[in-house]
């Protein structure tokens, strides 16, 4: 099985392919970090790609979570649903992202990384 990892660089959606057949069939787990524009990708949990990251110099406020799907297109590719999510300190009390401009933003960050 293909260990977690931080991406330093862009990867590729037959990348995520791969790994998400090794996890979960379709799908695979993401942590951006909007400040430093990096991404752990493969874990079984946000929250050890929320480690990983920690322990590589991001900071808490700027890390969220995401579901990939290699195979999907559009608004069906990336789905925001992650525990990490969940921070009433930062005014976001949902697994989602309430906010329509940090939500863009993860979801530009997640985009701006994988290349087909």
């Amino acid at each position: 099985m293909t260990p977690a990892q931080i991406c330093n660089g862009p990867i590729s959606r037959e990348f995520l392919r791969i790994l998400g057949k090794e996890r979960f069939g379709d799908m695979v787990k993401v942590v951006v970090d909007l400040e430093r524009q990096k991404m752990a990708i493969g874990a079984g949990l946000h929250s050890d790609e929320e480690r990983m990251l920690l322990e590589d110099g991001s900071q808490q406020e700027n890390l969220w979570g995401a579901n990939v799907y290699p195979d999907r297109t559009g608004e069906d590719f990336i789905e925001i649903d992650s525990m990490i999510n969940m921070r009433p300190n930062q005014g976001n009390r949902s697994r989602d992202i309430t906010d329509p401009a940090l939500r863009a933003a993860v979801i530009d960050s997640i985009n701006s990384q994988i290349i087909e």
